[in-house]
């Protein structure tokens, strides 16, 4: 799944304007809170997204004078400091994978898990997947949903976590290894090739 982050416009521009201009930053909150937003959600809920992405951009608009302008989408880079405020958070999102499997369909309260979509189907694969996402270990994990929900790129996320691009491709490799094994003993197995089964994972938990 790639629909999480922004097209890439030239935002090193209005970054750069920024630091004589300070109110040009608003532009890049407008363009992208919302995507850092969502991403957020569905990690560590509504409220604590809402602080998480408030403290990211304070940060964000404090380091913009570091802004590499070579790199015109701000969107991995606004993703980087969210995850770090992430990390905070990180039995919050552990937390939240363990609601998902304690709340029951169609209780009427308004946690994603509940929203997650009416079919019955999606329904099914709630479970099986927030247990796979909760037993994987923090890294992989980090690497797997930065690709999956912030839609970035191997060279994004290595960037981002400032690690090499080959540990992002072994960290992803274990994550998917372990979601398919922890998915394949929760329902039947798909004759599905493993790069559409995972659309279908990211699809169903993202309908919300």
């Amino acid at each position: 799944m790639r629909g999480v982050s922004a097209q890439p416009t030239d935002d090193a521009a209005t970054i750069i304007a920024s630091l004589d201009d300070p109110d040009r930053f608003a532009q890049v909150y407008e363009k992208h809170a919302g995507m850092l937003y969502g991403y957020a959600y569905r990690r560590v809920g509504r409220e604590i997204a809402e602080d998480v992405v408030a403290d990211a951009f304070v940060a964000a608009f404090r380091a913009r004078h570091t802004y590499d302008p070579g790199y015109p989408n701000a969107f991995p880079w606004l993703l980087s400091i969210v995850h770090r405020e992430l990390a905070r958070h990180h039995r919050a999102e552990n937390a939240r994978y363990r609601a998902y499997l304690r709340v029951k369909p169609d209780s009427g309260e308004e946690a994603l898990a509940d929203r997650v979509v009416a079919a019955a189907t999606a329904q099914a694969w709630r479970r099986p997947l927030a247990t796979a996402l909760a037993r994987l270990g923090q890294k992989e994990r980090d690497v797997l949903l930065m690709v999956a929900w912030g839609g970035l790129s191997y060279e994004e996320v290595a960037r981002s976590l400032n690690i090499p691009i080959g540990t992002v491709r072994s960290r992803l490799n274990r994550a998917r290894r372990r979601m398919r094994d922890a998915l394949d003993r929760g329902t039947t197995r798909s004759t599905l090739t493993d790069t559409a089964i995972e659309k279908r994972w990211w699809r169903r938990w993202s309908d919300a």
